[in-house]
């Protein structure tokens, strides 16, 4: 039989298991860490029954993922949950806007921007399930659905600060600035408004949903659905070469796939891989990093605006101008005093995460790439800067930097939660320029990491179409 190792297993390794498994491969998935799951782990991190994700919290790629949506994974054990309100972000004079999917509700928070706003996203919205079977792969290829990803591209390719000039006033601006910070970088390059036209497109039609039980609930169905085509994970088991990985498969595989970073996949493969290669590999760019912080609070957060409130995730960055600013200083390696936050409210779709009046809030900071300084204060006064009185409801603060973040997962470089920059570059050629840019031009091994298109995310494509381009070659 065919056999196929698979190192790491994040979301998009355990893709590309599944993938190459259902295809009658023998499959190992090897882990470096305990659990499996890269970043889509949940732990208690604060109080004793109270759950954390880890990194990856909200999945507005996921619930639109076309590979997860065909593997039936509720039957494996994940549900997808909805809060009230997908997004908001709030505003210092107490306005806030406001994603959901419900197109209405977002219109009554945008005052005169609302049609506007209906006009941009409507029609993305109308055709996006097939604007997802395109964008969500690499570049090169031959569009399935032309006119769709025509009307998403020629958009995609301005800076975010030109797309926001359409609007008058700051609720739409500020809400839709604060999704393309999504993208780490700077706001004013072109394809800069790529990440926030698809993100919010995809809320817009399914929403920002959780894993009910926390996002471990998704590697763990991804992995039921592994062992049932016959594939196996091994745990705390860290690859460093193809030789080890030859002594721990008892012989070489067939197939390797990494989902990896470039680094490490430099050092796995080494002299193998060819000197073209090698050198895009060493040449791929890594971009800001993610400061967490958890916290147990004694209730809820008291945001001005009631909607917030009712939000699963809260983008904490004032203006649009104010985000556009932070974010160039991040990229330059400068922390801001007041730093772009991600703020999950995942218990209010999901009460199973909370215990005995006791929530867990999930944040993290944009900071500069491997920055070594402690950024909770800056968390924790951004928060109360739209939510007076929230350091009061505080019980226990937990925090990770950004060498924490990359002893959590090694492909998180320097704190780099998407496994790479978000430049204009590599948003479109990442890792390099190439018909396959999964093969690392040596026979049976493929990178299939978010280094890879679709890019960062958990939804699984880039591992699908990493094994998909294995299976061509064999």
């Amino acid at each position: 039989m065919t056999s196929a190792a698979v190192v790491g297993s994040g979301p998009n390794g355990l893709a590309a298991a599944v993938r190459l498994a259902q295809a009658g491969l023998d499959v190992t998935v090897l882990e470096a860490a305990a659990q499996p799951g890269g970043g889509t782990r949940t732990s208690e991190l604060t109080l004793p029954g109270l759950l954390h994700d880890e990194c990856s919290a909200f999945h507005p790629t996921g619930v639109v993922s076309p590979f997860l949506a065909s593997l039936d994974l509720q039957r494996h054990g994940l549900r997808w949950v909805w809060p009230e309100v997908d997004l908001a972000h709030p505003l210092d004079d107490g306005r806030a806007g406001v994603l959901s999917r419900d197109m209405a509700r977002t219109a009554a928070s945008l005052g005169a921007d609302a049609r506007s706003w209906e006009r941009l996203f409507g029609p993305l919205v109308a055709t996006f399930d097939d604007l997802a079977d395109d964008i969500l792969q690499p570049i090169l290829h031959v569009p399935e659905h032309p006119v769709a990803l025509t009307r998403f591209g020629l958009r995609a390719l301005l800076p975010a600060t030109q797309v926001v000039r359409r609007w008058d006033d700051e609720p739409a601006k500020a809400l839709f600035m604060g999704v393309a910070a999504h993208a780490f970088g700077r706001l004013d390059l072109p394809l800069s408004a790529s990440v926030g036209l698809m993100l919010t497109a995809a809320g817009h039609r399914a929403g920002w949903p959780v894993a009910e039980g926390g996002s471990r609930a998704i590697a763990d169905a991804l992995v039921s659905v592994l062992r049932e085509a016959g594939g196996t994970v091994r745990t705390g088991v860290e690859v460093t070469s193809l030789d080890q990985l030859s002594d721990v498969m008892g012989g070489p595989p067939d197939v390797v796939m990494l989902d990896t970073s470039p680094r490490a996949a430099l050092r796995i493969v080494g002299d193998a891989l060819p000197p073209r290669i090698a050198r895009a590999l060493r040449a791929y760019r890594y971009g800001p990093a993610a400061f967490k912080v958890d916290l147990a609070i004694d209730g809820d957060v008291p945001w001005r605006h009631e909607e917030v409130r009712r939000a699963g995730t809260v983008h904490v960055g004032g203006s649009a101008a104010e985000i556009a600013d932070v974010e160039a200083r991040t990229g330059r390696g400068e922390m801001p005093e007041r730093p772009f936050l991600l703020v999950g409210q995942q218990y209010l779709a999901d009460p199973t995460r909370s215990r005995d009046g006791m929530n867990p809030l999930w944040a993290y900071a944009h900071v500069p790439a491997g920055h070594q300084g402690d950024a909770t204060d800056a968390v924790l006064a951004q928060i109360e800067r739209f939510a007076p009185g929230f350091r009061e409801r505080v019980v226990r603060v937990v925090s990770k930097g950004t060498v924490q973040m990359e002893a959590y997962n090694a492909n998180y470089i320097g704190g780099d939660i998407g496994t790479g920059a978000n430049t204009w570059r590599q948003i479109p050629m990442r890792p390099r320029l190439a018909l396959d840019p999964y093969s690392l031009g040596v026979p049976g091994v493929h990178l299939c990491s978010a280094a890879t298109p679709p890019g960062a995310g958990v939804h699984g494509m880039a591992g699908f179409h990493a094994a998909g381009s294995a299976l061509r070659r064999l």
